[in-house]
């Protein structure tokens, strides 16, 4: 007789986190602000309509928050590794995964601190990921080497924000990764499926829910 039941879901790992302190209690810090949850609880939609044509394999989800598209995937059969740097973030992230009845691994862990093992991942999803930049270009080059041979990156951000002037108080856009600062280390090795600004699907709710444009950046790795 098969057992029907759901896969447990994988909690993350308890013994540590792999990143820059300061970063992670940043984000502690937005997320425990509000009781409930910051974002919509709903999946992008720039990734809902991107990946309707993969088939399921192996995704990296960067920044998964409080794990929307996580669990999204994980229902649709991807083998689902979710990294983020909040801890707040991932105990409801886990807590979505265990209500949906889906598997997900759950990393706490910044994008390059967490050395992921290169090209593990048929999918590299990166949705508005806030990616502090540095002169080695380490985030944007992390976020390449993850894709396996014949893999799709797919990194979505807020249009206009790469030149917007930073408000008081605010963190500077100068400080962090864009699309078009990845899509400019892309060679010999890379085809560009899908590079344009286009209007955002926004969910009801949740933060962030005033960006009405999205820039996508899709990009297959040939080998």
């Amino acid at each position: 007789m098969t057992d029907a039941r759901p896969p447990a879901p994988e909690t993350f790992p308890t013994e540590g986190y792999a990143g820059d302190p300061a970063v992670a209690a940043e984000w502690d810090e937005r997320y425990g602000a509000d009781p409930d949850r910051l974002w919509s609880g709903r999946p992008n939609g720039a990734l809902v309509a991107e990946v309707a044509d993969l088939p399921p394999g192996r995704v990296l989800d960067v920044g998964c928050g409080e794990g929307a598209d996580a669990v999204w995937l994980a229902g649709r059969g991807w083998d689902v590794t979710a990294l983020e740097v909040s801890g707040v973030a991932l105990e409801r992230a886990a807590r979505h995964a265990r209500d949906a009845g889906v598997a997900v691994r759950w990393v706490h862990a910044g994008l390059v601190e967490a050395a992921l093992p290169p090209g593990s991942f048929e999918l590299v999803s990166a949705m508005y990921p806030a990616l502090l930049r540095t002169p080695d270009a380490a985030a944007e080059r992390a976020l390449l080497a993850a894709v396996a041979p014949g893999g799709v990156l797919l990194l979505v951000h807020h249009a206009g924000m790469e030149s917007h002037v930073p408000e008081e108080g605010r963190p500077d856009p100068a400080d962090y990764v864009w699309p078009s600062m990845v899509a400019a280390l892309l060679d010999e090795d890379w085809q560009v499926e899908v590079d344009e600004v286009r209007p955002r699907v926004v969910p009801e709710g949740g933060a962030g829910a005033h960006h009405a444009d999205d820039v996508v950046l899709r990009a297959r790795r040939l080998r």
